[in-house]
């Protein structure tokens, strides 16, 4: 009987690893292909991982909460037919040709195959498994026509019986199948285990719940507890007149929900008021990497959205500096939306270049919100308070009823100083307090 090896597959441009949260097949079940072995997750965004090939599972290198890194074996499948290594020789003697012929045919294969078809390639939108890559080259399936499959799996993946329908269902037009390079087969290798860290005995009372942290919620514990560790803390609050805006949204929120389809709420006007000032003082947008400062070219906001199980993900707004009201809205709205339902994917929270979190959801009126690294500050948006303000006028000072709130401004001290923090705030209240109270959207 012949061994395969399943690997962890690559499932993104920036994802390297992945943590096993369970295994939805155990040693002795039988397998057919592209069925799902085990679910993955990798930084809050979870997915399968399939079989390439009919079998049985007969080992596991991983338990569920392990880290894998991608192209790691971590479970060998037995399938039917002759030792791998058997099967290749004797059919080079079939052939009567020797190793030095077939590893030419092979090359001249794949250089007339990389002339006419693209590879497939998974990307943030979708995971491909090497089972559905492999169909696809062999008949010809280009990016595009896979892309536009409509996929039967978890998350919208394309299974093999996907895609195959959709071959027989265009007509047969394929292109000749591809030779796959051999290669000698690895036995596979445990991963070196890690040293786990001790654990102090939990102590209770007989009265007392015993909760074990949710994977998510170790994440966030060790990014948080790494954040404060790495980065000098300090925050700068200011207060912002936010009347204008209050009055304007009231104006014209039913209309552009009319137009639009899309809730107009007081997120995307603060976004683009930061994105503003990110644009005007760039040393706020940057990046703290050892030594070396990173001075990001694209301003990337980070958006704090909370989930049904009360944990927070922070989904990234690209190049919000370019986008208009409009689109800000539908980006907000469209982020928030999906980190709501679990749907966000591993692209849409990578590279933020600067993170927003608005504490006054739930009331509270200011907060010290620690950074996300590598970046180098964070804002916090308070709740919108109706209170008694002095208004100054020409003729005089008076008391009157005024929307405002507090921005509480975290930022790495180790690179940016009192002084940078403080302007960087100040541009974001003036930007508020300096709202157009006749601006058409």
């Amino acid at each position: 009987m012949a061994k395969f090896e399943l690997k962890l597959p690559k499932m993104g441009e920036s994802v390297a690893e992945a943590t096993i949260t369970s295994w939805l097949k155990e040693v002795g079940d039988t397998i057919e292909m592209d069925e799902p072995v085990l679910e993955i997750a990798t930084d809050k965004v979870d997915s399968e991982v399939p079989s390439e090939v009919d079998g049985v599972l007969v080992e596991k290198f991983f338990n569920v909460d392990d880290v894998v890194q991608v192209g790691q074996v971590i479970a060998v499948i037995e399938i039917e037919g002759d030792d791998e290594s058997e099967s290749v020789s004797s059919s080079e003697e079939a052939e009567g040709q020797d190793q030095e012929e077939v590893a030419e045919q092979v090359m001249e294969t794949i250089a007339v195959t990389k002339e006419t078809v693209a590879p497939i390639v998974s990307n943030g939108e979708r995971f491909y498994s090497p089972l559905v890559k492999n169909i696809a080259k062999q008949e010809g399936v280009s990016q595009q026509e896979l892309e536009a499959i409509s996929g039967s799996g978890k998350d919208g993946r394309v299974t093999k019986n996907d895609i195959l329908g959709y071959i027989e269902g265009r007509g047969g037009a394929t292109q000749e199948p591809v030779v796959q390079n051999i290669e000698t087969p690895v036995a596979p290798s445990k991963s070196v285990e890690r040293p786990k860290a001790t654990t102090a005995p939990v102590v209770s009372n007989g009265e007392d719940e015993i909760m074990e942290m949710t994977r998510m919620g170790k994440i966030i514990a060790h990014h948080m507890v790494e954040s404060v560790q790495t980065s000098a803390h300090v925050q700068s609050f200011i207060e912002a007149d936010v009347t204008a805006i209050w009055n304007w949204r009231k104006k014209v929120k039913d209309g552009f929900m009319k137009r639009e389809g899309e809730n107009l709420t007081f997120t995307p006007i603060f976004m683009e008021a930061i994105a503003k000032a990110l644009r005007d003082f760039s040393m706020m947008n940057i990046s703290l990497q050892g030594d070396t400062i990173v001075k990001k070219k694209n301003i990337n906001l980070g958006m704090a959205a909370a989930l049904p199980d009360g944990n927070l993900i922070v989904p990234v707004i690209k190049n919000a500096d370019q986008l208009n009201l409009v689109g800000m809205t539908k980006q907000v709205n469209d982020l928030a939306n999906r980190a709501r339902l679990n749907k966000l994917k591993p692209d849409d929270i990578q590279d933020g270049t600067y993170t927003v979190t608005n504490v006054g959801t739930f009331g509270s009126i200011m907060g010290t919100p620690i950074i996300n690294q590598p970046q180098v500050g964070i804002l916090a948006l308070g709740a919108i308070r109706k209170v008694p303000a002095v208004i100054e006028t020409p003729e005089g000072d008076f008391i009157g009823i005024r929307y405002k709130m507090f921005l509480s401004h975290s930022y790495d001290h180790r690179v940016v100083n009192g002084a940078l923090g403080g302007q960087f705030v100040k541009a974001v209240k003036d930007y508020l307090e300096a709202w157009d109270s006749h601006r058409e959207i």
